[in-house]
């Protein structure tokens, strides 16, 4: 049996314990994220808990002492105790559905952690009857071929929604995942604040806390849309409300788009918390803290512009992106890179200064 060490965690892995190194650097960001809350950190649902590292982690690094830790499958409850014990973790651990436990009148929790294989979206329910008005959702979607449009039926039928099946679909992905988790919590009288949202390698992450509400929840509602993606200059645009009145017919160039939702069209963070991150210090992680430094960098609007793609749509060579950047800074414009595609720029400029900017950094000389 080998043991794997992880922050201040030590965990035996088995046959019968999954535990994914992989996923480090989404840990550190967790503890770095739960560490950053100003309230709400008395008790803790791990939902999901396999080998019980998160929520060891949970305990041992942000002083969460009230932990509870759920996994249907009964034959991770003996070496997850195990790890309980070896990293001195005194903490309730239950083999049962999120179903029944959410059914027994269990809770309510300030922190749900939810990190399932595949989909989130059988769970979220269940789970929002264990909150309360400031409860934090810690949610992990792996279906990310689903909310990214290559499974389009799929989402459909999950998520109720329509998602891209293009250059913007990690960004459509993570909106419709919120956009969900929104309608969701509103059946439940909950309004949604997302404070963190993360894109990398095969998951999708979002650090949510609830508002309990008429107010809040018609709120997130109202932040609630579609959004249009013309295929042929690249352009989008984005429509607010459950019901607007949209086309698909791009105002660049005329041709029709693909429309997607509904997603969340509201913030995607929370950057006096993102702030309050980097000005911790200590404790090391620091890939997660770079990443987290690059989110709080990044402007929080919808959507991107790739600029390989609309160099390719405009039929002109390769432009740097950095390049494009400083053309639309010197118009006067707001313009950062984007977590969810290399070579793209987030910018408050409208399409045409984005094709003005790149054909003008087509000619210039290289940087």
């Amino acid at each position: 049996m080998r043991l794997y060490r992880e922050g201040s965690a030590v965990i035996s892995q088995g046959p019968d314990t999954f535990l994914n190194p992989k996923m480090s650097k989404l840990r550190d960001v967790s503890v770095l994220f739960l560490n950053a809350l100003e309230t709400g950190k008395e008790n803790l649902l791990d939902s999901t808990a396999a080998s019980g590292i998160r929520a060891i982690r949970y305990y041992k690094e942000c002083g969460i002492r009230n932990v509870t830790l759920l996994d249907i499958n009964s034959k991770t409850l003996a070496p997850m105790k195990a790890n309980l014990r070896r990293n001195g973790v005194k903490a309730k651990a239950l083999s049962i559905s999120i179903q029944e436990f959410a059914s027994s009148g269990n809770g309510p929790f300030d922190i749900v952690d939810l990190d399932p294989f595949g989909s989130p979206v059988p769970h979220i329910h269940d789970l929002l009857k264990v909150c309360h008005k400031d409860s934090t959702l810690l949610i992990t979607a792996t279906d990310t071929a689903v909310l990214c449009g290559a499974h389009a039926p799929a989402c459909v039928k999950l998520y109720g929604a329509v998602p891209m099946h293009n250059v913007l679909c990690k960004e459509a992905g993570m909106r419709i995942l919120i956009g969900f988790i929104a309608r969701s919590a509103a059946q439940f009288n909950f309004g949604i604040h997302p404070a963190l949202s993360i894109s990398d390698m095969h998951y999708m992450r979002v650090f949510v806390t609830l508002k309990r509400g008429a107010v809040d929840a018609l709120a997130s509602m109202k932040s609630l849309g579609y959004a249009t993606s013309c295929r042929s200059c690249q352009s989008f645009e984005t429509f607010p409300g459950l019901v607007p009145e949209l086309t698909r017919r791009c105002r660049n160039c005329g041709k029709e788009g693909d429309v997607a939702g509904p997603l969340w069209l509201g913030s995607l963070y929370d950057k006096a918390l993102l702030s309050r991150i980097a000005s911790s210090k200590g404790g090391g992680m620091e890939e997660a803290r770079a990443e987290l430094e690059s989110l709080r960098a990044e402007a929080d609007v919808p959507f991107f512009y790739s600029v390989p793609s609309v160099t390719s749509s405009l039929g002109i060579g390769s432009v740097s992106s950095a390049r494009v950047a400083i053309s639309l800074k010197a118009r006067g414009y707001a313009v950062t890179p984007t977590q969810f595609c290399a070579d793209a720029i987030k910018t408050d400029a409208p399409v045409r200064e984005v094709i003005a900017s790149v054909r003008s950094a087509s000619r210039a000389e290289p940087l």
